[in-house]
């Protein structure tokens, strides 16, 4: 009697840290990393002042930054909360309207020929160029900074929305059109669901450059905000609440994209995503 043979071989296993309770393998939290990564810079921007050793007007060390840092609660207090909320509100308008004008452009051609090559001319504009006008238009409060937050973030969320609903594969959408199905419903039904992924990363992109947008806001006029601040401090050749300032963007793009990252990470899960 033949006896069929199973080939064993032997499965090739990724390292792990450590092992649950439940037999689930605990990795090192993001977090963790990014933690490490910015320990690892401050390393080297201490190991930079010790080697060439600069004026502390030109590049400061990191012991007067946060010492600044420690002092200036306005910048905390007053001045982060304002760039927040303009770049949590232009976050929002900015992926809105990018969504939108995206699925404007696919449901309709002609939508698509004109507002296309308008979204392409809006982005050669340098931003610094259109930023006056906007705060002679809406003033120097709130209002300049979330439109100037909004145009810098709605492109990358249109196009890369756009971009996948084009991506469709051919032959469900020949399918559907076989079973009668409009135009209107192959965007809604198949082209939107299979373009998630690349909202996704737009969305992921546009966290990162929000603050971009607020911060050149407040550049051009504010009475508040962490771009005030720093315009402020450079007049004053106080360049360690320069990069105090510095320090608290990266933070909060940092945790704004790490918040980011857990909202959306399951708008697909038709679509998981796979961790090198």
């Amino acid at each position: 009697m033949a006896v069929a043979r199973i080939d064993e071989r032997p499965t090739e296993q990724r390292p792990v840290l450590a092992v649950g309770p439940a037999g689930h393998p605990l990795r090192l939290a993001p977090a963790l990393r990014a933690i490490a990564v910015g320990l690892s810079l401050i390393v080297l921007w201490q190991v930079l002042i010790l080697v060439f050793q600069p004026p502390s007007f030109m590049f400061p060390d990191p012991e007067h930054v946060f010492a600044a840092l420690r002092d200036r609660q306005d910048l905390w207090r007053v001045h982060a909360p304002t760039t927040l909320v303009e770049t949590l509100i232009g976050l929002a308008t900015g992926t809105l309207c990018g969504a939108v004008i995206a699925l404007a452009m696919s449901l309709q051609p002609l939508t698509r020929r004109i507002l296309l090559p308008t979204i392409v001319i809006t982005q050669a504009f340098p931003v610094f160029a259109i930023a006056p006008l906007l705060v002679l238009w809406f003033g120097y409060g709130i209002g300049s900074k979330v439109v100037m937050a909004t145009i810098a973030i709605f492109f990358p969320v249109a196009s890369a929305f756009y971009d996948g609903m084009n991506r469709a594969d051919p032959q469900v959408l020949d399918l559907t059109r076989l079973y009668g199905a409009s135009h209107w419903h192959q965007v809604m039904l198949v082209r939107v669901p299979g373009a998630m992924p690349g909202l996704i990363s737009g969305i992921r992109l546009a966290a990162v450059y929000a603050p971009i947008g607020a911060l050149v806001g407040e550049w051009v006029g504010a009475s508040s905000g962490l771009g005030y601040a720093m315009l402020q401090a450079n007049g004053r050749a106080q360049t360690d609440v320069v990069f105090a300032c510095l320090f608290i963007i990266a933070l909060m793009s940092v945790v704004l994209r790490a918040v980011v990252d857990v909202l959306t990470a399951r708008l697909a899960p038709w679509a998981p995503e796979s961790v090198v």
